[in-house]
């Protein structure tokens, strides 16, 4: 996870692209918990809330904003302003942060989900739209997050600006 420092002070730190496999091992525990959770402790919990899906669906919208307001901006396309590296760093970050929480949002739901649908009572039936709604949300913020990450990279230089050694590789 680290590179060796060019200025000779110790190894430099890497920010690394989110891995899928990290998205679905947190997932899949999120999902056992949750089947866990609501299979032995089902009725003593009020209703599902729609606040947490909500939250995530606003989430995934103002990522998804963000995503197209950041790479317009990273291209300098016209009438955009520079972007601060500053912020695009922060964008990361949150986009890597979020990307795990939608995936153990959306992991939560599916194990509910399922559990639901299986349970033929009238409690879950009420219940079922709540957890479906926020397996959408969850996996809507997951989307919504890669596509920021995936917005605040570098874009490559264009062929004629970059060194003719780099061509013959």
């Amino acid at each position: 996870m680290t590179a060796p420092n060019p200025a000779g002070g110790g190894p430099e730190p890497r920010l690394r692209p989110t891995r899928p496999a990290t998205l679905v091992i947190a997932s899949l525990a999120a999902a056992a918990v949750a089947w866990l959770l609501i299979s032995r402790f089902y009725g003593d919990f009020p209703r599902l809330p729609w606040l947490p899906t909500a939250t995530l669906a606003a989430l995934a919208v103002l990522e998804g904003y963000a995503a197209i307001n950041t790479r317009a901006r990273i291209e300098r396309r016209p009438g955009q302003d520079p972007v601060n590296p500053l912020v695009v760093a922060r964008f990361v970050v949150l986009a890597k942060a979020s990307s795990l929480v939608g995936s153990i949002f959306a992991g939560f739901y599916a194990g509910l989900v399922v559990w639901l649908a299986i349970e033929r009572t009238r409690a879950a039936t009420n219940d079922l739209p709540a957890a479906i709604a926020g397996l959408v949300a969850g996996l809507a913020l997951i989307a919504a997050a890669l596509w920021l990450e995936r917005s605040c990279r570098v874009p490559e230089p264009p062929a004629r600006e970059r060194e003719p050694d780099a061509e013959q590789r």
